[in-house]
């Protein structure tokens, strides 16, 4: 092995250490004293609840760790939106799962706890996937309320996606294992069954000190909505159980009874490792994003026995397309090619960017994708589409449009690892998260913004420049320097795909080596929904 790949693997190696470092603090949730106040109540916390839910073993894929990193920190921040998601198997069912983390401000909702709580249930929407609710929250966190409460995807989404998931069949379980107060009331009592939990689960519109100011009734929670009031005199709830266990078996038990599932029929074979090992990735992903690798290296290393089927390998080079399998599954992938390419026609085509030939090409792929029912794979790093003259008078703008309507309009599954950069009308053409992947996830090497930092860094000098000239002011050759160092890390901080994280603009960050059980599991999850729409792209300029 080179020195650069040596090099290559250490950058790479780092990133990875520091992403699971961050991890690691962020499956604390609120700390260990709000931890050790859950406990003293007999409660489990979050986390143990959903590891005692799932099947001893099988994967776990979680949405949304990263949520609100470095977001409210005057509010004391809000550790994984105060939420803990993801797709899992219970009782051998593939199933998404959300749990409140009371030990982040009792659970409380966030405005970003509202807009994560919405993603799990679109994925369980477009997979057709069970869903269970583990309810411990406090409602909604009152100092935020007007960015949480009457908006369109707001907090009031949530109860008219359950009664969508209803009528569309979604089986949809609720276990109130804590506090489950006011609208929050109306989340596990719309799903097909709830349960509750004797001594710490409770369930009302309002609890006692707002019964007593509303209408001076003096009633104590338990009274009020505990699960002898709610399982024997009202009937709210269905199951009563005496610990978090017995609750958790419960579920276990329904799930372990429920029927088969249409499936959408792709196709899967027994599954093979890549022939090429795929922890090279870190030496083959480069240190920093400005340098060029082969796409391709990286793509042997994530499909099974690294057998690539490449479609018009001569033509449009700087997007790879192509059909392989990973964990069995058919997939098509389509891919930003890094390496610099010398043409036939002598012009250098430069790593990242999409140019005319290379919209067609995956146009086409797309198209034939559909006609095929091959679910679709992007791995994007993608510095945007050509510009110039040459690209503008080649009809650059045309072209694009063509792929990113083929994008959008695609019925296949499309899934979307970010592997470095990704800027710009690229994002969008590599189906960034507008374009309705059912799953996107970011490497720690990713960049999302509208053009690179350093780029776009020195159109916001220029801009800030001029406007202190004209109040003025005399910017000389330091006091730009220092403009451009104060832009260039303030713009290069929100290109990190921990922001993007932060704000569900991707569902989680992963190790690399985590790709395939994502796009596997992913795939598996979109197999419970069968296709019922038909291939169109509409009108499209030829």
């Amino acid at each position: 092995m080179d020195l650069e790949f040596n090099k290559n693997e250490d950058v790479n190696k780092q990133l990875v250490y520091e992403f699971n470092t961050k991890l690691k603090k962020i499956f604390l949730g609120g700390g260990e004293k709000a931890a050790a106040k859950q406990k003293e109540k007999g409660k489990m916390l979050a986390r143990e609840r959903i590891a005692y839910l799932l099947d001893d073993g099988a994967p776990w894929l979680e949405v949304g760790a990263f949520t609100a990193d470095g977001m409210y920190a005057e509010h004391g921040g809000c550790p994984s939106g105060g939420v803990v998601c993801g797709i899992g198997y219970v009782s051998g069912r593939q199933c998404v799962v959300v749990a409140n983390d009371a030990t982040v401000k009792a659970g409380a909702w966030f405005p970003i706890t509202a807009k994560k709580n919405l993603r799990a249930q679109e994925i369980a929407m477009e997979n057709r996937l069970p869903i269970i609710y583990l309810v411990d929250s406090a409602g909604v966190y009152l100092p935020l309320q007007d960015e949480i409460f009457p908006d369109k995807e707001h907090f009031g989404r949530i109860f008219r996606n359950n009664a969508q998931m209803s009528s569309m069949g979604i089986i949809q379980i609720a276990a109130i294992m804590g506090s489950c107060v006011a609208g929050g009331a109306y989340l596990p009592i719309m799903s097909d069954e709830a349960m509750i939990v004797e001594g710490t689960g409770s369930v009302f519109l309002a609890g006692s000190y707002l019964v007593k100011s509303a209408i001076g009734e003096d009633v104590d929670n338990e009274t009020l909505g505990g699960a002898t009031t709610q399982c024997e005199i009202s009937g709210v709830t269905d199951y009563k159980h005496p610990n978090d266990k017995a609750c958790l078996d419960s579920i276990r038990n329904i799930m372990n009874k429920v029927g088969d599932y249409n499936k959408a029929g792709f196709d899967r074979i027994k599954p093979a490792p890549p022939k090429l090992n795929e922890k090279d990735i870190y030496g083959i992903l480069p240190d920093n994003r400005e340098k060029a690798y082969d796409m391709r290296e990286v793509i042997f290393r994530l499909i099974d026995d690294s057998d690539f089927e490449e479609y018009k390998a001569g033509y449009g080079q700087s997007i790879i397309c192509g059909l392989g399998r990973v964990d069995g599954w058919a997939v098509g992938i389509v891919a930003n090619q890094r390496k610099v390419i010398k043409s036939k026609k002598g012009e250098m085509q430069f790593g990242g960017v999409i140019y005319s030939d290379s919209a067609d090409k995956a146009t086409r792929f797309i198209m034939n994708c559909n006609q095929k029912k091959i679910p679709l794979v992007f791995l994007q790093d993608v510095t945007g589409f050509m510009v110039g003259s040459r690209s503008e008078h080649g009809g650059i703008i045309k072209d694009g449009a063509k792929m990113v309507n083929a994008v959008a309009n695609s019925v296949v599954p499309k899934f979307t690892i970010v592997i470095g950069n990704s800027y710009g009308a690229g994002n969008y053409a590599m189906c960034g998260k507008a374009y309705d992947p059912r799953l996107i996830y970011a490497w720690p090497s990713a960049k999302i913004a509208v053009m690179g930092g350093a780029q776009a860094a020195k159109v916001l000098v220029q801009m800030q420049s001029a406007g202190l000239k004209a109040k003025g002011e005399e910017v000389d050759d330091v006091k730009e320097a220092e403009l451009l160092k104060q832009t260039t890390d303030r713009y290069n901080a929100q290109t990190t795909p921990y922001y993007a994280a932060a704000r569900l603009w991707v569902d989680g960050i992963i190790d690399p080596l985590e790709t395939r059980k994502v796009i596997s599991m992913g795939i598996e999850a979109a197999n419970h929904a069968p296709i019922e729409k038909a291939f169109n792209v509409g009108i499209i300029q030829t």
